[in-house]
């Protein structure tokens, strides 16, 4: 792939993710793009779709179309394929004709009745104990000539490196969102503790007990009963802001 080339590709994967609403939208995305990209090289139309793995389960998450999305899923049910064994293998591998391969030959026989004869199966390392495979299909056998199927591994590298930067930025907001949560706990507990102190009378660690007492008694989280009791004493629900 041309420098050029790959730089617009980045670029488009990159919109790609900054455009989607979720990580299902920027997938289905990729997977429009791949379908895309690979279809103009072919001249005619592939789909494709995309298969998560973890904990080795794997599951259609995405494609370029519903159909892509049915073709997909036909591994799923069949438990074993190209997109599968890739994922497995973490190498990319090649069906270039069901009806002159015996690997797979259920699968194989429901792709044939599904107008598909030829699919490729491209492995993506997304880290975070995850992986990912484009899995394109063909509507005719010998369709992935070798130029067209180092474009689909090339487009998986790119998508690979998108996909881990979705990942990443998925895990920051999510710890953002957990210390967000915890700042919100400790400052309920800490204005409730100033409650007890000036009720009672008490030291800040006399009111924690007393606060840690009464959590345990009702088998109650600690911030649960200082948000209870800030609510009775402002008479509506508690909440604490971050700007």
């Amino acid at each position: 792939m041309t420098e050029a080339r790959e730089d617009s590709a980045v670029r488009q994967l990159q919109d790609i993710l900054i455009g989607a609403e979720s990580v299902d939208g920027f997938l289905d995305g990729v997977a429009q793009f791949a379908a895309s990209t690979l279809t103009g090289l072919a001249g005619t139309g592939i789909e494709c779709a995309v298969t998560l793995k973890r904990h080795r389960h794997t599951a259609t998450v995405a494609g370029s179309s519903a159909r892509a999305v049915e073709l997909d899923q036909i591994e799923q049910q069949v438990g074993d394929g190209p997109c599968i064994r890739a994922l497995f293998t973490m190498a990319p591998e090649l069906l270039n004709d069901v009806n002159a391969d015996d690997r797979w030959p259920e699968y194989q026989k429901q792709l044939a009745e599904h107008g598909v004869y030829s699919t490729i199966g491209v492995p993506l390392d997304i880290g975070e104990g995850a992986s990912a495979a484009l899995n394109f299909f063909g509507p005719a056998p010998g369709l992935f000539t070798p130029e067209l199927f180092d474009r689909a591994v090339e487009f998986g590298d790119l998508a690979r490196r998108t996909l881990h930067l979705s990942v990443r930025i998925g895990a920051a907001q999510s710890r953002a969102q957990n210390l967000e949560a915890a700042m919100q706990s400790r400052t309920a507990i800490d204005v409730a503790c100033g409650v007890i102190m000036a009720q009672n009378r008490c030291s800040q660690k006399e009111a924690m007990d007393i606060l840690a007492k009464v959590s345990s008694n009702r088998n109650r989280k600690l911030r649960d009963v200082a948000v209870e009791l800030l609510g009775r004493l402002s008479g509506s629900g508690v909440e604490t802001h971050f700007d």
